[in-house]
């Protein structure tokens, strides 16, 4: 039996998956103190009651309507948090961390490629369990399967990509807050930013005054920074750039919130408000609860065996290249430690896991401004070129 769930009903089981979440991490000290994003532990726990209806007879068809939406929004409020003068100390860290990005889909595919081999398996197997799944995500896998069915005759290619992006969608959830976590207290790290966080609020902080008024005014400008995005996107696509439409929306606000005081300077707007964190946590919170709220852990055990045991490899190697060389080269600082959550995020699953572990962290140890400047811009957009490229080139390679 199939139910179909409304969309006003998914965003009630949203809803409920956060609070879960919440009601989980403060009851079980472990998922606090390692800054495990409150809906990963929710939407994982309601996963498997899922999966459990599912062995009964019992699957569930959510609707989406509103995912990309929310998806919008938390982009669009990035963008408005992001000032001129961050941008510009984050110009040469965001090369840095591109680049790192790109040795880590070299390393990914020639991981998967090599584990697949020796455990006698066909090679596209690992580059499917590599940087298309990994790095790329469902959305990217979902995108190349056609390519490698045709080039390598791998039916089953949507199946393992889907299978090996869950994996990293819940790996990367539960091991970025904890590596960072690991980094501050072993080097005493603190934040020196006096700035309010960018999503959501500190715990066991004194919460600064929410109105109706400067919450309608935030809401104006996200809806704003979407309808510009949206147009940005669309002519960056008529003139042969494929831009995605999140992308677009953070590059708004980013406009926005620097042009917008310059041009009407009476406009009280300074970007980073608690109005504006609060929106941008719901939504991010809303999003990737119902995204994993609606995996198909069955999947997984449908599929384990060998791609598990590459995909355990993957999420090895990751962790060391992150605790050993990103952090360090970074600058193995504060705002170093809340970017390698991050870039465990991008690496083992999406952008958006990426935000959702540097939002646990920052929640925990307070602001990194940089870090919500570098790693959207470098995750949602400029990886996926890269990935494209080294994705070709392992393709030649194996043809």
């Amino acid at each position: 039996m199939i139910v179909e769930v409304s969309t006003l009903t998914t965003l009630l089981l949203a809803m409920v998956v956060l609070f879960v979440g919440k009601l989980i991490n403060r009851q079980v000290s472990f998922f606090r103190n390692y800054d495990i994003p409150e809906p990963v532990t929710g939407g994982l726990f309601v996963s498997i009651i899922i999966a459990i209806l599912h062995m009964r007879g019992i699957s569930f068809s959510f609707d989406s309507e509103l995912s990309s939406a929310l998806l919008l929004a938390f982009y669009s409020s990035i963008g408005l948090s992001a000032r001129l003068s961050t941008l510009i100390q984050g110009g040469r860290a965001l090369m840095v961390f591109l680049g790192l990005l790109i040795v880590l889909l070299l390393l990914q595919d020639f991981m998967g490629i090599t584990i697949a081999s020796m455990l006698g398996l066909d090679p596209v197997v690992g580059l499917i369990a590599g940087s298309i799944s990994l790095t790329g995500g469902h959305g990217t896998a979902i995108a190349w399967a056609p390519q490698l069915q045709e080039a390598f005759g791998v039916e089953n290619a949507v199946e393992l990509g889907a299978v090996a992006a869950t994996f990293g969608l819940v790996l990367g959830g539960f091991t970025g807050g904890p590596l960072a976590e690991r980094l501050i207290r072993k080097y005493k790290l603190k934040s020196n930013s006096k700035e309010h966080i960018t999503i959501g609020s500190r715990f066991n902080e004194e919460h600064e005054l929410i109105d109706a008024q400067s919450t309608m005014f935030a809401l104006f400008m996200i809806v704003l920074a979407m309808v510009l995005g949206s147009y940005i996107s669309d002519y960056a696509s008529s003139n042969g750039l494929f831009l995605p439409e999140f992308v677009g929306c953070l590059f708004a606000g980013i406009l926005i919130t620097n042009l917008l005081p310059l041009i009407v300077p009476r406009l009280q707007w300074s970007g980073a408000t608690p109005s504006l964190a609060m929106i941008s946590d719901v939504s991010l919170g809303l999003f990737l609860a119902m995204s994993l709220m609606a995996m198909k852990l069955w999947e997984l055990a449908a599929m384990a065996g060998p791609l598990l045991v590459i995909l355990a490899v993957q999420t090895v190697m990751i962790l060391l290249f992150v605790y050993f060389i990103v952090f360090r080269v970074m600058g193995k600082d504060y705002d170093a430690a809340v970017m390698s959550s991050g870039f465990v995020g991008i690496g083992l699953g999406a952008t958006s896991n990426a935000m959702a572990n540097m939002t646990a962290v920052t929640q925990h140890y307070g602001a990194s401004l940089k870090s919500f400047v570098v790693v959207p811009l470098a995750g949602a957009f400029f990886v996926d070129i890269a990935n494209s490229v080294v994705l070709q080139l392992f393709m030649d390679m194996l043809n």
